[in-house]
């Protein structure tokens, strides 16, 4: 297959560099440094070289507020059997622009970040394929993604936006609350330890993708959870109810004990 991929950040080098054993991958991204060291794959130093290549499908993994702009670039390059295919972590007005198009499409989101997942070893990773998404494309994405042993879940587009507010941004709200709360005479513990890895692998990504996360229509339905459930615990605390935070912990360990997310 012809694939090209547009956007050579952490995702779309992994993309590009994993597919290109099997595939012909080209590869374009507005900033020329950014396709230095990929092999196996051509550049495309224009979008209007992607016309010449003709390719079967286009992955667009640049920045969620730079993805329909991108598509946009090279929609009239492109033969009317290409297939648009996108990775972005929140869908938003994406699926407007696939119904715009006329194109067959198909959408994905790998629940990992390249950064500091082990690309060597997935078999803990989850990935989504998009349900209104083109059959054949999504028959594409489930073999690449099973061959990485992948978790391959399938969601609608409205259900992977409720979802990303309740996995992504929950716990992205969480630790830039005890990051915003720091002091530098801070003496820490094993647990706040742990806490601050994570802050600092999550602060250490791009601030657009932090601004994507949090932008996602439905975060504020779960910020207004965390409020509600921070003044619940206050009142806990004021009242020195022992028993009611005994109850309170015991629904915290079934929660955890649980794991499920909301449309599994």
């Amino acid at each position: 297959m012809k694939i090209a991929v547009l956007g050579t950040g952490n995702m779309g080098r992994w993309l590009a560099r994993e597919l290109a054993p099997g595939h012909q991958v080209w590869v374009h991204d507005t900033n020329p440094s950014r396709t230095a060291g990929l092999i196996k794959v051509r550049i495309a130093a224009a979008p209007g070289e992607i016309a010449d290549f003709n390719p079967d499908l286009v992955i667009n993994a640049v920045s969620l507020k730079n993805t329909i702009a991108a598509f946009e670039a090279v929609l009239p390059l492109l033969g009317s059997s290409c297939m648009l295919a996108d990775v972005a972590s929140v869908k938003g007005a994406i699926p407007e622009f696939y119904r715009r198009s006329g194109l067959r499409f198909v959408s994905v989101h790998p629940m990992f970040g390249p950064t500091f997942a082990n690309v060597d070893r997935l078999g803990d990773e989850n990935a989504i394929i998009i349900r209104e998404s083109d059959r054949e494309g999504a028959c594409f994405f489930f073999d690449f993604f099973r061959q990485k042993q992948i978790l391959v879940h399938e969601y609608s587009f409205e259900q992977h936006d409720r979802l990303i507010a309740y996995s992504l941004t929950l716990p992205f709200a969480s630790t830039m609350v005890f990051a915003a709360c720091m002091n530098s005479a801070t003496v820490p513990g094993t647990t706040f330890r742990k806490h601050l890895e994570i802050a600092n692998g999550l602060l250490s990504e791009d601030d657009g993708l932090l601004s994507e996360i949090i932008f996602n229509t439905h975060s504020i339905a779960q910020l207004d959870l965390v409020t509600s459930r921070l003044e619940f615990l206050k009142h806990i605390i004021r009242a020195r109810d022992s028993e009611e935070a005994a109850s309170f912990f015991k629904g915290l360990r079934e929660n955890i004990r649980a794991k499920k997310a909301p449309f599994a």
